[in-house]
C-alpha cells in the first residue's frame, strides 16, 4: 500500500510517497481503508521534531507515519470487535492508537471511532476529531461561554478555532476571533462578531473584557489573559509555547484561587462520544468543517508547507483514497 513516511525530524520535504506492508488488525483493532485525513498542528510538531513533537522519540520520529483524524470505511475486523464490521463509514483519532493516518489503510482500536454520518463527506468527517473536539471540551457547556457571553477564541483562523467560533456561536455568545489579519473575512464567515489583527493590536493591553478565553496558540503570560477576564470569567489552554504552557500549568490554579476566575490548560482526551456529536451537528448543517483545500496524497509535503506557514484557513484534507 501507499503511505506518506518520514524517518528523520525536518520540514516536509522529509516526508514522501513510500511502499509500505499493509498493516493487520490485532483482535481489538478495525482495519480501514482511508478515504481522507486531515493535518493538525499536532502532525506538524512531530514533522519538525520541535519540544512537544519529540515526547517519546527524543532522537528519531516514533512513529513513522503521520495522521491522527482519518474518515473511511472499514475493511476487516479483529476477533473481538463488536462495534463495527467491513463496510462501515467510520472517521475517529488515531492519536492515542499508533497514528497512520496517512496511509491508505490503517489500523484503530474501535473506542477512537464513530460511524460517519450518510450526509457528511469523508474530508468533511476527517476534520472533524481532533479539532472539534479540542473545541467542544473547551467551552461547550460552560457558563462562562454561553448566551450573552462574551467569549475570545485566539487562533480562530486555524482549525480548533474554527469549531470554537461556530460552537460559541451557537451557544449564543458573543464572540471575537484573533488570527492574522489575512483570516479577517474567513473569521466573520464563521460567524464571528468581532476580528482582532494580532500583529496590530494585543488584546491583552486593550480595555476589552471577556468572559471566557479559548486559546490555540498561547504565547503570553497567563496574568495577561486573567486581566483581560471578567470577574467569574474562564480560561482555557487548548496549545502555545512551553512557557506559556508551564506558567498555565503551576500557576493557573493559583491565580484561580485568588481571583475567582478559572485558569487552566484543557486535559484533552480523543473521545468517540465527542466526535459522533460534532458529526451529528455537521450533518444537521448547525457546523460546518472549514476545509480550506483538499490535497492529494501526492501534494501532502504541499499541505504541510502550507501548514507550517500558519497561513492555513481552518483545515488541511489529504484525499487518499478515492474510492
Amino acid at each position: 500500500m501507499r503511505a506518506v513516511t518520514y524517518r528523520r525530524y525536518g520540514g516536509p520535504d522529509r516526508l514522501m510517497v513510500s511502499e509500505i506492508a499493509k498493516p493487520v488488525p490485532k483482535d481489538d483493532e478495525v482495519l480501514v481503508r482511508v478515504r481522507a485525513c486531515a493535518l493538525n498542528s499536532w502532525d506538524w510538531d512531530q514533522l519538525v521534531g520541535n519540544a512537544l513533537g519529540r515526547i517519546g522519540g527524543l532522537f528519531r520520529p516514533r512513529h513513522t507515519i503521520l495522521g491522527a483524524d482519518i474518515a473511511g470505511v472499514v475493511e476487516a475486523v479483529g476477533a473481538s470487535v463488536t462495534r463495527f464490521v467491513p463496510g462501515d463509514a467510520v472517521m475517529g483519532d488515531l492519536s492515542e492508537t499508533g497514528w497512520g493516518g496517512l496511509a491508505e489503510y490503517t489500523c484503530a482500536r474501535e473506542g477512537f471511532l464513530t460511524r460517519k454520518p450518510e450526509g457528511l463527506s469523508f474530508e468533511a468527517a476527517a476534520a472533524i476529531p481532533q479539532a472539534g473536539s479540542l473545541a467542544l471540551q473547551g467551552l461547550w457547556g460552560k457558563p462562562e461561554a454561553g448566551a450573552g457571553k462574551r467569549v475570545l477564541v485566539v487562533g480562530a483562523g486555524g482549525g480548533m478555532g474554527s469549531f470554537a467560533v461556530q460552537l460559541a456561536k451557537l451557544q449564543g455568545a458573543e464572540v471575537t476571533g484573533v488570527d492574522s489579519g489575512g483570516k479577517a473575512e474567513f473569521m466573520l464567515s464563521l460567524g464571528a462578531d468581532h476580528v482582532i489583527d494580532y500583529r496590530r493590536e494585543d488584546f491583552g493591553r486593550a480595555r476589552a473584557r471577556y468572559d471566557f478565553i479559548l486559546d490555540a496558540v498561547a504565547q503570553r503570560s497567563i496574568f495577561a489573559y486573567a486581566r483581560v477576564l471578567n470577574p467569574g470569567g474562564g480560561f482555557s489552554m487548548v496549545g502555545g509555547t512551553i512557557p506559556a504552557l508551564l506558567q498555565g500549568a503551576f500557576l493557573g490554579p493559583i491565580i484561580s484561587r485568588r481571583s475567582g476566575k478559572t485558569l487552566g490548560i484543557l486535559m484533552w482526551r480523543p473521545r468517540a462520544e465527542d466526535f459522533a456529536a460534532l458529526a451529528e451537528m455537521a450533518a444537521r448543517g448547525e457546523i460546518a468543517p472549514a476545509v480550506e483545500q483538499v490535497y492529494a496524497l501526492e501534494e501532502t509535503a504541499e499541505a504541510f508547507g502550507h501548514l507550517g506557514a500558519g497561513q492555513a484557513k481552518g483545515k488541511l484534507v489529504i484525499r487518499i483514497c478515492a474510492t
